[in-house]
This record gives C-alpha cells, structure tokens and sequence, in this order.
C-alpha cells in the first residue's frame, strides 16, 4: 500500500496542485488494425553466380579448424614463395625468402584471438560488428597482397569451427569518385548478379552460403565483403541473445519508487510523512 501511495504522490506532484485528472475516455470504434508488410521475397542467385561468389571461400572450407586452415594456409604461402624464389639465382635473396614464408606464417597463427570478455584491439575496428564476447567465438586473420591488392582476410570461428570469413578490401584501387558504396554494390551486382538490397549493405543468398557486401566507408574508410555459413549464423545469433546484457526497461519514475525486488525505495520511505500529507490534501484516497 505504502507502495501504491508513493507512486500517486509522484503523480499528483507531477501533474499539479489537488486538481482532479478526468480519466482518458475509450474510443468506441476501435481504430482498425494494420496490416504488415508482406515478407520480402530473396534475389534468387543464379548457379553460375553462386559458383563466381563461392570463388570468394580461396579454397578454405566452413568447418575448418584453426589449425586445417593453417595448413591450407601454409600450401598457399609455399606456391606464393616458390614463384618468388625460383625468379631469383641468388642464394642469399632465397634463404630470406624462405624465412619470410615462415614469419608470415607464424605472424597468422598468433593472430588466433577468442572474445573471452577481455578488451581487444578489434572490440573498436572494421569487424566490431562481426563478433561478440562470451559466445564461443575466435578470430584469425591475415593480409592478402596479391595481383596489386592490399585485402585483408578475417577468419571467425565458433566453437572451434570456421563459419565466416570477412574480406576488408582495399579501397586504393577504385578511383577517388568511385570510392562509395553505391558505386561498389553496382559494381559487386554487375559480377554476382542483384542481390537483396538495403541500406549500407547488399546480400547474396544461397542454399549454402550468404554473401554480404558492407560499407564502413564513414567510419573506417573501407568496404567489407562476409562469407558466411548462414546454418551456423543462426546458432551464433542465438548465442549472443542469450549471453547479451538485460536491457534497463520500465517507466524510469517507477523504477524510482519502486526496487526491482518490489520493495520501496529506501528514499521516498524516508519522505513518507511528506508523501501522506499529498495524499490527504488530495481527498486522502490512495
């Protein structure tokens, strides 16, 4: 009851003086419910698109453990390599070759991190979106300098199993006036076909995988292009709901008056003296 008589006593200080607040009343004609949108039907991707947006994987598989894709890894590096040191007659320049093959190598593997809880560089970066902490997901990544790109490839995977993979790609190749989303997605949907478009971000469905171009140019300067394992994405999206923080809900006056346990704030019981004069000036109803 003391509860009860805290909350008028706000709402009389609130609305003013002992004057009596006529009840709101009901409309008769109940207003007429709205329809929903009708559900947004997908692009349906083409078999020769799919086959052009599956070229996107580089020869890794969804499901790969950390250490599979490291050794798929370390055959790509040995083909890049081995160009670099067949060119070459000199024995110095090789044997430099071979140890940068094995820095590159090892700078990959330790580049492993899991999003335990602990703050990280990449809680703030192009992928800050792309993982979250406490849900059974890691992060590798690597740079892809190749035919004069500078990309650069994420690896994410959860429980232990690549399920993603996010490409930031190098925006130094497009010309200065080409260099915004709507000029990229039109150039993505000119090789892959239309894909479902909406704001910052165009996507391509398959029955095996999704393809999703994203535009961090406001914030990074940079285009993201995702591969992902859209079966697996659906248990990530469950985890993180799970493991998400409450949200603060409730009307933020009561939450005032009234402690999550039901009890009254220590506060206004302090007041109650003040509190049951409003309520006696008022008719003396609570």
């Amino acid at each position: 009851m003391v509860r009860l008589a805290n909350f008028l006593a706000i709402a009389t200080l609130t609305l003013g003086g002992g004057a009596a607040v006529a009840a709101p009343q009901q409309s008769k004609t109940p207003p007429a419910a709205k329809k929903p949108p009708p559900p947004k039907k997908a692009v349906v991707v083409s078999a020769d698109n799919k086959k052009k947006l599956a070229e996107r994987m580089a020869g890794f598989k969804f499901g790969m453990t950390k250490d599979e894709v490291i050794a798929v890894m370390s055959k790509k590096l040995d083909t890049d390599y081995e160009a670099k040191i067949s060119a070459t007659e000199d024995d110095a320049q090789k044997d430099k070759l071979r140890h940068d093959k094995k820095v590159e190598l090892d700078r990959i593997a330790k580049s492993y991190i899991k999003f335990d809880g602990n703050k990280t560089g990449w809680d703030t970066s192009i992928i800050e979106d792309e993982f979250a902490h406490h849900t059974g997901e890691a992060m590798m990544e690597r740079w892809e300098n190749s035919d004069g790109k500078n990309n650069r490839r994420f690896f994410f995977f959860y429980n232990d199993k690549l399920w993603k993979m996010y490409i930031s790609l190098d925006t130094s190749i497009l010309p200065e006036d080409q260099r915004n989303f709507d000029k990229f997605k039109d150039l993505l949907q000119q090789q892959y076909g239309a894909g479902d478009n909406d704001p910052g971000k165009v996507t391509w469905h398959t029955d095996d995988f999704d393809v999703r171009a994203v535009d961090r140019l406001k914030m990074y300067g940079a285009l993201g292009l995702a591969i992902e394992d859209w079966k697996v994405e659906k248990d990530v999206m469950a985890m993180r709901d799970s493991k998400a923080p409450p949200k603060n809900d409730g009307n933020a006056v009561i939450n005032a008056v009234v402690d999550k346990d039901g009890k009254d704030h220590p506060d206004v019981k302090q007041n109650s003296d003040a509190v049951n004069a409003v309520i006696n000036a008022n008719g003396g109803k609570k």
